[in-house]
């Protein structure tokens, strides 16, 4: 979440900077696995206690990584004596002192997630579908392939099957009244109605 590369790190043949990026990497890990096992208890709270939970239990932590960043930036400045270039978790850190507030919105609001790996889930499907998207036909066509694509990733999301979802939408569509579309939608469709 935080600290994007910290498990990358790699020793410089310096002697006195060879344990240093390790120890780094490893408390900063340790402060971001805490922060991790606090949102898996949060993970079935209302928004409310969630928030509550994180400002009780996160903030310390996320407070105590923002307070070590400069120091470990500090320590890893110097250049390696030999090609002059700096160590790569400087730039991880740089990264994070930079997005800091965007990195930290989550203690401020218990509805957002501690990590954004569900909405890179779905770009990566977006992504892999781009060049299937090639031949869609015409505009008509790529307008209902990102409407499936759609319905599906919310089937996904709310651990639906989308093919048992649109079977079973296919088969009560043409007699269900329009004032009760909105109950097909994946996000509302009951478990009743998943009977399958």
């Amino acid at each position: 979440m935080l600290l994007p590369g910290a498990g990358r790190t790699r020793a410089a043949s310096s002697s006195t900077r060879v344990t240093c990026p390790h120890r780094i990497a490893n408390e900063a890990l340790r402060l971001i696995g805490e922060l991790f096992t606090i949102e898996q208890q949060a993970k079935e709270m209302s928004v409310q206690d969630r928030l509550q939970l994180r400002q009780s239990q996160s903030q310390p932590i996320v407070t105590e990584l923002r307070d070590k960043l400069p120091a470990w930036k500090q320590t890893l400045q110097p250049k390696h004596p030999v090609t002059g270039a700096k160590h790569p978790v400087t730039g991880a850190i740089n990264y994070v002192l930079n997005q800091w507030k965007p990195l930290t919105v989550f203690l401020s609001d218990g509805a957002i997630a501690i990590h954004n790996n569900i909405a890179e889930q779905e770009m990566k499907r977006i992504a892999l579908n781009r060049k299937n998207s090639l031949f869609v036909g015409n505009a008509r066509g790529g307008e209902t392939a990102a409407i499936l694509s759609s319905f599906t990733s919310t089937c996904r999301r709310h651990g639906i099957d989308p093919q048992v979802y649109f079977t079973q939408l296919l088969t009560n569509l043409p007699t269900t009244p329009m004032s009760q579309f909105d109950k097909w939608l994946p996000d509302q469709w009951q478990p009743s109605m998943r009977g399958v």
